[in-house]
């Protein structure tokens, strides 16, 4: 059963050049060695650049559990983390109700 999940944290203003290199590097990583993870997409909000919103889909629970055990995933967060403001990131898991994507 898919996993859908998504992520949401804010940043310090000084840091939005470090983490948008970093997701970028990290998006792509996850793109070329994590076949379990049908989607990975990061978001910048635009009226507010410190914001940003991951969203993840994944094949399975095995597949999560990879990802989230993975060392890029630890190099990720060594670059967000000192950035971090408003507090830690805030991960919430959703049931899809539908979708207009192929099954």
């Amino acid at each position: 059963m898919p996993v859908y999940q998504t992520a949401h944290y804010a940043i310090k203003p000084e840091g939005i050049d470090a983490v948008t290199a970093a997701i970028t590097e990290f998006v792509g990583y996850v793109a070329k060695n994590e076949p379990g993870t049908r989607l990975y997409t990061s978001w910048q909000q635009e009226n507010d650049p410190t914001k940003f919103v991951h969203l993840f889909i994944f094949e399975d629970e095995a597949a999560h559990q990879a990802h989230g055990e993975s060392a890029a995933v630890r190099q990720f967060e060594a670059v967000y983390r000192p950035y971090l403001a408003d507090g830690p990131v805030v991960f919430t898991d959703y049931t899809e109700v539908a979708t207009n994507q192929p099954g």
